[in-house]
């Protein structure tokens, strides 16, 4: 709920409270002039009233469909509670011309005006404390919801570190496997180099001894 339209509703409350009030008093004032002047507090205080309900009514309509359904329906109730208002401020009014109304007014019509408004108040008071019970479950949501988006933000980012790790290992058994490589290259070519000069050397000495028995032939047959 926005926080803006519910300051406007704690401020209806209070002025719809203290217009009851005020009602309940002009009833049982004694004479004319106190009757009007009362009546003209309470039609100021009604104006008031209106004009919050006037702000909340926009206020609401500029919220998300979800949440303005919700507040659409408590404003009704608070308009039908003005009406009430407005009309025990008519009755109180016409009694201006007739102390006999104003005695009526009290012990009947009043009264049972009055205890519309005041149920339809404590009703209004109900809802509106179950609606900010539901704001709170709302907002305890959203604020878990963005502790775990945090923390899914926070895994995600250690799980792209260790990506990272592991794409430099990678990078680094690659770098030691070519250089394993360049080394087996290099001794499988010292190793034929040692074969080919082992066999250079096995026919050098062949040749020699081939030499030598040639030279002993010849110097004992001479």
């Amino acid at each position: 709920m926005s926080e803006v339209f519910e300051s406007y509703e704690r401020q209806y409350c209070e002025a719809s409270a203290s217009l009851a009030r005020k009602c309940t008093a002009a009833a049982s004032l004694q004479g004319v002039e106190k009757l009007k002047q009362k009546a003209a507090e309470i039609k100021s205080g009604i104006d008031g009233a209106e004009s919050l309900i006037r702000k909340m009514d926009l206020e609401a309509r500029n919220l998300q469909p979800s949440i303005r359904a919700g507040l659409l329906a408590k404003l009704r109730e608070y308009k039908s509670d003005l009406n009430n208002l407005k009309g025990t401020l008519k009755r109180i009014s016409s009694g201006n011309a007739q102390q006999g109304a104003r005695e009526e007014l009290l012990e009947s019509g009043m009264a049972d005006t009055l205890g519309v408004s005041a149920d339809q108040r404590s009703r209004l008071l109900r809802a509106t404390e179950r609606q900010n019970q539901t704001t709170d479950r709302l907002r305890d949501s959203h604020r878990t919801m963005l502790e775990t988006e945090d923390l899914g933000v926070s895994i995600l980012h250690d799980l792209h570190q260790q990506r990272q790790s592991l794409l430099h290992a990678h990078d680094t058994l690659h770098t030691v496997d070519d250089n394993l490589g360049k080394s087996r290259r290099i001794i499988g070519a010292m190793v034929r180099r040692m074969d080919r000069n082992k066999w250079i050397i096995g026919i050098i000495i062949a040749l020699l001894v081939l030499a030598i028995l040639v030279i002993l032939y010849f110097k004992f047959v001479h």
